[in-house]
Order: C-alpha cells, then sequence, then structure tokens
C-alpha cells in the first residue's frame, strides 16, 4: 500500500494509562521508524535513557524485531528488565520464552492494569506471582498466571499520550489514503468482536468480548486530536465498527461539532452491517466518514463458512453500491489460499472482486497467525511450511492448499495484482475519476511499483 507510517498507538496507549496511575514513573517512547533509528541507534538510546524497564510489541511479523531490542537492552545492561506484549506474544507465551532467553516478562491481552502492577512490584520487590496476565520464568519453570480481568469501562482510559512523540506528528501520514503532508492520527472506539472468524487473532486476544467507548468520548477524542495536535485523518481501529450499536449516538455527537468539517475518518465494517444501515451510512457521510474497508473475503459460500465468517455473498454487491451511491470510498479485502483453493477457484475470486465494483481491492493470502483456528488446524496437520515469523505479514504463502504449491499460491496473489491494478482501462477510469480519494489511490498505487514488489515474493 505504499508509503505508510502509523503513529505506536499501542504504546501511546500504555503510556498514557501509566502516566496516570504513576505519575512519578518517567516514560519516554522511541519510534524507530520516524526517527529513522537502527539497532545500533537503539543501543545508544538506551544507553543514554538508562531505564529500569525497555517494552516492545508487534504483530507476529514483528515478533523477531522485538526480541531483538529486548536482547540490545540486555547487552546494554543485564539488570534492564524486557517486558513484551501484543496478540503474537500473547498466543505464543510458552514458545517465546522458551526460543527468547532475552525476554523477562510477556504480558497476554490487555495491557494497562497488567502493565502498571508489573512496574509496582519491580519496584517494590513484591511477589511476582500475584500478578495477573503475564507470563514469566522461574527456577527454570515457565510461569502463566491467571488472565487480567478486562476493563469495564473504556470511557474511564486516558486519551492517548501523543504528547510524547510530539516532535514526530507531522511525520505520521498514509500517503495512499490522504496524501503525504495530511496529518494521520489513531484512535480506538471499541476493543474486541463478537464474530469468531477463524483466521482472525483479535476477537481471540480480547477474549471474545465487544466494549465499546461512549459516543460522546469517541466524538472528544476526535476533537482533541483534531485541536490539540491539528489530527486531520483519523483511523478508528476498531476491529469492526457496529452501526447497530455506534452509529446513531455518535452521528448525534458529530453533528454538533463544527470540527468534522476539518477532517476525514475511516473504519473497518462487516457488509451485512452496512447493508442493514444504509440510512446511518449516510449520515456518517456527512460528518466525514469518507472511506470504509470491508472484509469481503471470498465469492464462495463454502470458504466463508470455513473462515467462520457467517456472510452472505450478495451482500459485498449490496454494501459496494451503498458505499458509492453516498460518494464513500469503498475499499474490498480478499482472503485467497484457503485449503481447497485451486486454479480455477482464484480465478474466480479474481473476477468476483473486478465485478464487484470497489473502489480499491486488496488481496491476501490465508495465514496462520498464532492464536487463530486456522493455525491450529494447520499445525497439527502438518500443513505449515514456512516457520519463519517476519513472512506472516499476509504477502508471503505459509501454506500449501490440497493442489497448489507455496510456490503457485504465491503466483495467484501475483495474478490478481496484475489483473486488477495492470489494467489499462480500470487505471485510466480511476486517474481520472471525479472522485479526489479515487484518483489519488489509483495515482499512488500506479507509481508505487507495488506488481515488481509483490513478483519479487515469487
Amino acid at each position: 500500500m505504499g508509503e505508510y507510517l502509523p503513529p505506536p498507538a499501542g504504546l501511546l496507549i500504555l503510556a498514557a494509562y501509566i502516566e496516570e496511575q504513576l505519575p512519578d514513573v518517567e516514560i519516554e517512547i522511541l519510534d524507530c521508524q520516524a526517527e529513522k533509528k537502527d539497532f545500533k541507534d537503539i543501543e545508544k538510546y538506551i544507553e543514554y535513557f538508562s531505564p529500569s524497564i525497555v517494552a516492545t510489541s508487534g504483530f507476529t511479523c514483528n515478533a523477531y524485531l522485538c526480541a531483538r531490542v529486548a536482547e540490545i537492552a540486555k547487552k546494554v545492561n543485564n539488570d534492564i528488565f524486557t517486558v513484551v506484549g501484543g496478540q503474537h506474544f500473547s498466543a505464543t507465551a510458552e514458545e517465546s520464552l522458551n526460543d527468547f532467553p532475552e525476554i523477562d516478562y510477556i504480558i497476554r491481552g490487555e495491557g494497562e492494569v497488567t502493565f502498571v502492577d508489573l512496574i509496582r512490584a519491580l519496584e517494590t520487590g513484591k511477589n511476582i506471582g500475584e500478578i495477573k496476565g503475564i507470563s514469566f520464568r522461574h527456577d527454570k519453570e515457565i510461569i502463566h498466571n491467571p488472565p487480567q480481568p478486562l476493563i469495564q469501562n473504556l470511557d474511564t482510559l486516558p486519551y492517548p499520550a501523543y504528547h510524547l512523540v510530539e516532535k514526530n506528528i507531522e511525520k505520521y501520514h498514509f500517503t495512499m489514503m490522504a496524501g503525504k503532508n495530511t496529518r494521520y492520527m489513531i484512535l480506538e472506539g471499541s476493543r474486541g468482536c463478537p464474530h469468531k472468524c477463524s483466521f482472525c487473532t483479535q476477537w481471540k486476544h480480547w477474549n471474545g468480548v465487544w466494549r465499546t467507548k461512549s459516543a460522546r468520548r469517541i466524538a472528544d477524542e476526535m476533537e482533541y486530536f483534531n485541536e490539540r495536535f491539528d489530527g486531520e485523518f483519523l483511523w478508528l481501529t476498531d476491529d469492526n465498527f457496529r452501526y447497530d450499536k455506534n452509529a446513531e449516538e455518535l452521528w448525534k455527537e458529530l453533528r454538533q461539532r463544527p470540527f468534522t468539517d476539518d477532517i476525514s475518518w475511516f473504519f473497518q465494517a462487516r457488509t451485512d452491517e452496512i447493508t442493514s444501515n444504509p440510512d446511518m451510512v449516510a449520515k456518517l457521510r456527512d460528518v466525514g466518514n469518507n472511506w470504509i474497508l470491508m472484509g469481503v473475503e471470498n465469492n464462495s459460500p463454502a470458504v466463508l463458512k470455513d473462515l467462520k465468517k457467517n456472510l452472505q455473498v450478495n451482500d459485498a454487491y449490496k454494501a459496494v453500491k451503498i458505499l458509492n451511491d453516498n460518494d464513500i470510498f469503498s475499499h474490498a479485502m480478499f482472503i485467497m489460499g484457503s485449503r481447497g483453493d485451486t486454479a480455477i477457484s482464484i480465478e474466480q475470486l479474481r473476477q468476483f472482486s473486478f465485478d464487484l465494483g470497489s473502489d480499491l481491492a486488496l488481496y491476501t493470502i490465508l495465514t496462520p497467525f498464532p492464536g487463530t483456528q486456522i493455525y491450529e488446524n494447520a499445525y497439527q496437520s502438518g500443513w505449515i511450511e514456512d516457520t519463519n515469523y517476519s513472512h506472516y505479514d499476509m504477502a508471503h504463502a505459509i501454506m500449501p492448499t490440497e493442489t497448489l504449491s507455496r510456490r503457485q499460491v504465491q503466483e495467484e496473489l501475483f495474478h490478481c495484482y496484475k489483473d486488477f491494478y495492470g489494467s489499462i482501462p480500470r487505471n485510466i477510469a480511476g486517474i481520472f475519476s471525479k472522485n479526489k480519494i479515487k484518483r489519488r489511490v489509483n495515482r499512488h498505487m500506479a507509481g508505487k511499483g507495488v506488481l515488481k514488489s509483490l513478483k519479487g515474493l515469487i
């Protein structure tokens, strides 16, 4: 998707909670992407700041980088406590503590309360065994303490600590979506999802529970980002925006606030949520929502059932039409590489994605992320051929199908992008579209060598 530099939203949320609960603790966030720091720079920074705790987190494809940071911290001072968290390490706590001796503690699941409890314990010498939600080593044995209860009221959380990265805020951007000079910020409206898709790490990480901030709190946070930091393009990074629970009240809050004239924002939604709430789709468009990402996933009812997506294929067509009718940029995600996929079924998926008429199509390869049902099935069945976690980015083929080798799956991904973005009529129509977002996206994708990069993976 080209140039993309997001703020480290997860760390900003954690840092804000620590500042609130432990005001005497000094916190700094080092954003290595924004500040162009390499591993040598990290070592120098740790030497300079001399922290007692170094913490980081990441997705599966970043796991080795997180471990490397912990290793560097131990090299600088072996007495530094190293902490990691996030979905990958929550799902692989036993494996990670075995594989990475440089990691002292893993925070599983929701991190705020657990991290504060851990800091207090390390400061006071309290028994680590009493802290819920952590995994650690004790006398060469790996201990997994009971889970930490979820925070019941998300409105009680402080705003993310963007002031800790204020020097970098003008660098954060999502060029394809909003242009390189538009300030891009991330906020969280809810946590979790009521659905249980077999490929998704999110719902299990949040214990299968959906919790939301109030509409007023979400609107207040958006207004704060805009007025305090000039945030112009906001990603409401919910796993699934629930129109039935959030939309009406959020619209009522936002329509009263003039800042909505200065921002645009996007979120992820299921196609059935869109088709069931066309009036709310239109209302949210009036208060700045001009881009929606949809997990269409596949054209096969059998594949959708296997993915536990619980969607009707026809919902995708209806959803795209509703978005197009309301001048909302429609972004469709597709998954290929299911166990039963063949060259013919993937060709049918390609044709389906063309016929759908969305403004943007992104294709991904089914990836067995640890902690998902797909991973359990694939691991037990011996389908996983690539165990290098840095390749678990949904662009590398990790498993074959029943009839396609991993290389063939990789080739099929390339052909999906080649046929969509290599279409001259589609490119011309996009570049000269009346919709400025569509024009920008098509010009951006055409100029970023996407096809060349994907071909290099084969």
